[in-house]
């Protein structure tokens, strides 16, 4: 996948097509009552992230949405503005080469659909594909990205890792990520379909590491018990700066290639660059994308 460009004369049709506004509620964005089956991993042999003549150097970028009763409000501000202002500024301020965006959900692993995984996608079938995602709306604060770090392991075929040696990234967002009891293989297995010998989720998250560089945007203050999800790479934010989620991403992307804060901050609306800062200065990074 990942061929065509994404334009704004495109999204401005999307929009109007779908009467979209930021000032919607949840079932009026996301209008599927049941998991569309391309989007279940338990159907998917691999997601391809591939070049090709419009996209040589494709950069993998996955953003994944908790989509928990308590996230509608932040999946309304990504599905209608965030998601496009984040394609749109990764354009304009060069920030990788050629990216190529995959959009997923994930809930409680109770869930009946626990996790859904878009296409990688160069044009505006990333935001179509994101609308078409079922917002379950369920989730009893066992939530946890792990089985999405496990489908990128392990059904993905991507050129910039093969070829090039280039890790992806991958940008999950929620506001809760209490770690469940029970066991990460068997949950796996039923997500997924996956037979797999991890023992924990640490080893999950290794895995990953080989291919993506790992973040969690965590909306709301501070909880002790969320704090090893992913040491380090964990930003926290207030409900009032999800505005802000694709400038946070982008920096972030680009201080990973090597940037300085500094640097990345003079690109942003000076009344913004505070809040912007103050996401940047949470996150240690390294080679290995985690400090484990």
């Amino acid at each position: 996948m990942g061929y065509g460009s994404y334009s704004a004369s495109d999204w401005k049709k999307l929009k109007q097509s779908r009467n979209l506004s930021q000032g919607q509620n949840v079932e009026e964005v996301f209008k599927r009552r049941s998991c569309d089956p391309k989007f279940d991993p338990k159907f998917i042999g691999t997601r391809e992230c591939f070049d090709s003549a419009d996209h040589p150097n494709t950069t993998p970028i996955v953003v994944g949405l908790d989509v928990t009763a308590s996230m509608g409000y932040v999946a309304v501000e990504v599905a209608t503005n965030a998601l496009n202002e984040l394609i749109t500024k990764l354009y304009s301020t060069g920030a990788v080469d050629d990216p190529a965006l995959m959009c997923a959900a994930y809930g409680d692993y109770q869930d009946a659909s626990p996790l859904q995984v878009t296409q990688f996608e160069s044009d505006i079938r990333i935001a179509q594909q994101l609308l078409e995602i079922y917002f379950e709306s369920r989730g009893n604060g066992d939530v946890v990205p792990t089985c999405l770090w496990e489908f990128l392991s392990r059904h993905t075929n991507i050129d910039a890792v093969n070829k090039r040696n280039k890790k992806g990234f991958v940008f999950t967002i929620g506001d809760n990520a209490t770690i469940r009891i029970d066991s990460v293989d068997d949950t796996i297995g039923r997500v997924i379909g996956d037979n797999t010998s991890y023992g924990g989720r640490k080893a999950v998250l290794e895995e990953l590491q080989k291919s993506f560089y790992a973040f969690h945007i965590m909306i709301g203050p501070r909880n002790p018990k969320n704090d090893d999800l992913l040491p380090g790479h964990t930003i926290y934010i207030d409900r009032s700066e999800i505005g802000q989620i694709p400038e946070i991403i982008i920096s972030t992307i680009q201080m990973q290639n090597g940037k300085g804060l500094d640097e990345v901050l003079k690109q942003w609306d000076e009344l913004e660059v505070p809040s912007i800062r103050k996401a940047l200065e949470q996150i240690s990074l390294s080679d290995s994308g985690m400090q484990l």
